[in-house]
């Protein structure tokens, strides 16, 4: 629970300053602030930077944005993003902080152990994922809920990345960048009706590349464990 910034290489602050940057502009230039989005972002991605080191603050402020995301997701009607972030993502991130927080590398107590998933992991992740995927369809189909294809997408890559994250799985990264790529589709569709959203497309632009980076940084952590 050290601070997690006096670790950041200089690649580390040049990526999570120009992530700041771009995400304060385009907020700028959209002609309507909302604080609560560009809060968000900021959350998100400083997240997503403290995840790249295996860093368990990353956890506390993902709990930060999913509570935020969700009231977000709230306003436009999205009840799949609201619902997956506040009922799925947001405990499944307060377990994930205690997974980290108990399994720190050996090597460097800053940053947690890397986990290779076995056969069981990947069965019970099958399993799960198909089961929350169903659920999750038909409570969107009752609520009416907009691009519910897409939104359905959306849980199912959500679950995934959020259970590869509890399992400290470098996959978990991936998983994310696959739910970021659903999520600019659907706030595209968003800022169509409403321009105020398009902050929100270029927040998960960002969050793709930076969740790209995480799973190389994983990647090459795992290697040398």
């Amino acid at each position: 629970m050290n601070n997690p910034i006096k670790n950041l290489s200089r690649k580390e602050w040049l990526l999570w300053i120009g992530s700041l940057c771009v995400l304060i502009f385009s907020n700028i230039i959209s002609g309507n602030i909302d604080w609560l989005t560009l809060f968000a972002t900021i959350t998100g991605v400083t997240s997503l930077i403290f995840a790249a080191k295996g860093n368990v603050w990353a956890q506390i402020l993902m709990i930060i944005f999913s509570i935020l995301y969700g009231i977000i997701s709230y306003r436009f009607r999205y009840w799949g993003e609201m619902i997956t972030y506040l009922g799925m993502t947001l405990p499944m991130a307060v377990w994930s902080a205690f997974t980290w927080f108990k399994n720190p590398s050996e090597k460097n107590k800053n940053e947690v152990a890397v986990q290779k998933l076995d056969r069981g992991h990947i069965f019970a992740l099958i399993f799960s994922t198909i089961i929350v995927t169903v659920i999750f369809y038909f409570i969107l189909k009752l609520l009416g809920t907009p691009n519910i294809l897409l939104s359905t997408i959306s849980i199912t890559t959500s679950f995934i990345a959020a259970s590869l994250t509890m399992l400290r799985s470098s996959y978990f990264a991936l998983g994310y960048a696959a739910n970021d790529i659903i999520l600019i589709i659907l706030w595209a569709l968003a800022a169509a009706k409403d321009p105020v959203y398009f902050p929100v497309i270029i927040n998960f632009i960002i969050f793709f590349l930076n969740d790209i980076y995480g799973f190389i940084c994983w990647k090459k952590r795992e290697k040398k464990s």
